[in-house]
Protein backbone atom coordinates (compact mmCIF):
# COMPACT_ATOMS: atom_id res chain seq x y z
CA UNK A 1 0.00 0.00 0.00
CA UNK A 2 1.41 3.36 -1.03
CA UNK A 3 2.41 5.71 2.06
CA UNK A 4 2.00 9.35 0.80
CA UNK A 5 3.61 11.60 3.08
CA UNK A 6 3.77 15.09 1.27
CA UNK A 7 3.42 17.35 -1.38
CA UNK A 8 5.42 19.91 -2.65
CA UNK A 9 3.66 22.79 -5.02
CA UNK A 10 5.39 24.61 -7.80
CA UNK A 11 4.44 28.43 -7.94
CA UNK A 12 5.49 31.02 -10.66
CA UNK A 13 6.88 33.29 -9.11
CA UNK A 14 7.47 37.39 -10.49
CA UNK A 15 10.26 37.93 -7.93
CA UNK A 16 12.41 35.17 -6.27
CA UNK A 17 13.61 37.03 -4.01
CA UNK A 18 10.36 38.80 -2.90
CA UNK A 19 9.05 35.19 -2.36
CA UNK A 20 11.30 33.72 -0.67
CA UNK A 21 11.24 36.81 1.45
CA UNK A 22 7.79 36.45 2.60
CA UNK A 23 7.77 32.59 3.26
CA UNK A 24 11.02 33.06 5.50
CA UNK A 25 10.35 36.17 7.14
CA UNK A 26 6.64 36.03 7.60
CA UNK A 27 5.84 32.40 7.60
CA UNK A 28 9.01 30.41 9.26
CA UNK A 29 9.82 28.60 6.79
CA UNK A 30 13.64 28.05 5.84
CA UNK A 31 15.33 28.00 2.13
CA UNK A 32 16.69 24.45 1.09
CA UNK A 33 17.82 25.64 -2.34
CA UNK A 34 18.56 28.36 -4.88
CA UNK A 35 19.68 28.24 -8.13
CA UNK A 36 21.84 28.36 -10.11
CA UNK A 37 24.30 30.02 -8.10
CA UNK A 38 24.46 32.97 -11.12
CA UNK A 39 21.09 34.63 -11.16
CA UNK A 40 18.91 32.45 -9.29
CA UNK A 41 15.38 31.60 -10.60
CA UNK A 42 14.79 28.44 -8.66
CA UNK A 43 14.30 27.97 -4.88
CA UNK A 44 12.44 25.36 -2.06
CA UNK A 45 11.25 26.68 1.04
CA UNK A 46 10.44 24.04 3.43
CA UNK A 47 8.85 24.56 7.13
CA UNK A 48 7.82 20.91 8.63
CA UNK A 49 6.79 18.81 6.59
CA UNK A 50 5.80 21.07 3.71
CA UNK A 51 8.08 21.94 1.03
CA UNK A 52 7.11 24.50 -1.89
CA UNK A 53 8.84 25.41 -5.34
CA UNK A 54 9.06 28.42 -6.39
CA UNK A 55 10.11 29.35 -10.23
CA UNK A 56 10.40 33.19 -12.11
CA UNK A 57 9.27 31.69 -15.47
CA UNK A 58 6.73 34.10 -17.18
CA UNK A 59 3.86 35.60 -15.30
CA UNK A 60 2.36 33.96 -11.93
CA UNK A 61 -1.37 32.45 -12.37
CA UNK A 62 -2.97 32.20 -9.13
CA UNK A 63 -6.33 29.62 -9.42
CA UNK A 64 -8.57 32.50 -8.43
CA UNK A 65 -7.17 34.61 -11.57
CA UNK A 66 -8.47 31.67 -13.89
CA UNK A 67 -11.76 30.60 -11.97
CA UNK A 68 -13.17 32.64 -9.32
CA UNK A 69 -14.77 29.44 -7.76
CA UNK A 70 -11.23 28.04 -7.07
CA UNK A 71 -10.42 29.71 -4.13
CA UNK A 72 -6.76 28.41 -3.31
CA UNK A 73 -3.69 27.02 -4.29
CA UNK A 74 -2.29 24.78 -1.63
CA UNK A 75 -4.24 23.42 1.24
CA UNK A 76 -2.14 22.77 3.91
CA UNK A 77 -3.32 21.01 6.79
CA UNK A 78 -2.38 21.61 10.51
CA UNK A 79 -3.47 19.84 13.49
CA UNK A 80 -3.91 23.41 15.35
CA UNK A 81 -4.64 26.25 12.91
CA UNK A 82 -5.25 28.57 15.69
CA UNK A 83 -1.72 28.47 17.58
CA UNK A 84 -0.12 28.95 14.09
CA UNK A 85 -2.84 31.74 13.32
CA UNK A 86 -1.70 33.51 16.43
CA UNK A 87 1.72 32.88 15.64
CA UNK A 88 1.36 34.31 12.32
CA UNK A 89 -0.59 37.49 13.43
CA UNK A 90 2.23 38.58 15.98
CA UNK A 91 4.83 38.33 12.67
CA UNK A 92 2.47 40.76 11.26
CA UNK A 93 0.85 38.58 8.36
CA UNK A 94 -1.80 39.93 6.61
CA UNK A 95 -4.52 37.29 6.39
CA UNK A 96 -6.97 36.72 3.09
CA UNK A 97 -9.21 35.41 5.40
CA UNK A 98 -9.09 35.23 9.29
CA UNK A 99 -9.37 32.13 11.40
CA UNK A 100 -12.97 30.20 11.18
CA UNK A 101 -14.72 27.78 10.35
CA UNK A 102 -15.72 28.17 6.91
CA UNK A 103 -18.80 26.82 4.54
CA UNK A 104 -17.03 23.54 3.92
CA UNK A 105 -16.79 22.66 7.57
CA UNK A 106 -12.99 23.48 7.64
CA UNK A 107 -11.44 25.02 10.88
CA UNK A 108 -8.71 27.29 9.42
CA UNK A 109 -7.50 30.39 7.14
CA UNK A 110 -5.91 31.81 4.02
CA UNK A 111 -2.76 33.74 3.21
CA UNK A 112 -2.16 35.28 0.16
CA UNK A 113 1.71 35.26 -1.23
CA UNK A 114 3.48 37.70 -2.79
CA UNK A 115 2.50 37.16 -6.12
CA UNK A 116 -1.49 36.43 -4.91
CA UNK A 117 -1.23 32.57 -4.51
CA UNK A 118 -3.66 31.62 -1.74
CA UNK A 119 -2.74 29.14 0.95
CA UNK A 120 -5.39 27.41 3.31
CA UNK A 121 -3.88 26.29 6.43
CA UNK A 122 -6.27 24.30 8.26
CA UNK A 123 -8.28 20.74 8.86
CA UNK A 124 -11.58 19.60 9.35
CA UNK A 125 -13.24 20.84 11.77
CA UNK A 126 -14.61 17.91 14.27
Amino acid sequence: MANLTYISPFFIVSSLRESVAFYVDKLGFKVLFTGPDEDSFFAIVERDNISLMLKVAGEPAPNHTRHEWSRWDAFIHTENPGVLFEEYDVAGVVFHQSLKVDDDGLLGFEIADADGYVLFFGRPNA
